[in-house]
């Protein structure tokens, strides 16, 4: 066993797609790798096996842009004790705070914090630590409208307009790996932690133990995992006892 730092959280995903729990490649809505037909059931499976922290993507409001309360509220109840964090469709801070207000612990911003230089500064005023911005890049480019248009706006770019609104934390997505099981864009992950200096959660492309321990030696302070839960490359035991399971 090799005891991981207690900061480094591995965080289960669960995308709910109408009301089915999925799991897409690269972002694709055309592409669906699982279906799980019950995703209150997978709540309750992962936050069972010692999941900390559950993360919860709205695919069906990402792409609308109309978020779904009623869905946050019923993982979260789910969940139990286990904190939410709730990211899909958000596009205005009402949504955001209807979201809270249904039981998320933090949420999880994309194509609103970059509509406009002013915007991101408006939901850290509001949301100060119970807000989350994702940085979801493809070719460079951070990727909006649930990732099916690209901004012209770069990765460093989004970066630095983050540190400098005072953002705590950053969720950094390698879309050209999500859902694949190819393993973690390390070294975007690397740029991405350096230059803002902030907590940043890895996603995509994580299979094994070994892809944890790649995250977390470059800088992340945790991960999200979701095919490779239900393909069972992680076991469900990742989340129990604070440890990264296998050998050194």
């Amino acid at each position: 066993m090799l005891t991981r730092n207690e900061a480094f959280q591995v965080i289960p995903a669960i995308d709910v797609l109408g009301d089915e729990a999925v799991r897409l490649e690269r972002g694709d809505f055309s592409r669906v790798t699982h279906r799980e037909v019950d995703p209150l059931a997978l709540a309750e499976r992962v936050t069972a096996a010692g999941a900390k922290l559950v993360h919860l993507v709205d695919l069906t409001a990402a792409r609308s842009g109309t978020v779904r309360p009623e869905l946050v509220r019923r993982v979260v109840a789910a969940c139990g004790s286990t904190p939410v964090q709730a990211a899909g469709g958000i596009r205005a801070l009402d949504d955001a705070v209807r979201l809270l207000e249904a039981g998320a612990y933090r949420v999880v911003i994309g194509t609103a914090a970059f509509d406009g230089e002013a915007a991101l500064g408006s939901y850290v005023k509001e949301l100060d630590g119970r807000l989350v911005v994702a940085i979801d890049v493809r070719d460079g480019l951070v990727a909006v409208d649930g990732w099916e248009r690209s901004s012209q706006l770069a990765t460093e770019d989004a970066v630095l307009r983050c540190r400098e609104a005072g953002v705590r934390w950053i969720l950094c997505t390698a879309i050209e790996r999500d859902g694949t099981l190819a393993g973690p864009n390390i070294d975007l992950l690397g740029r991405v932690c350096e230059l803002s200096g902030l907590p940043v959660l890895a996603a995509g492309g994580v299979r094994t133990i070994d892809d944890l321990r790649a995250v977390e030696a470059v800088g992340c302070e945790g991960a999200i995992v979701g095919r490779a839960l239900l393909d069972g490359t992680l076991p469900l035991s990742i989340f129990a006892d604070g440890r990264l399971a296998g050998t050194s």
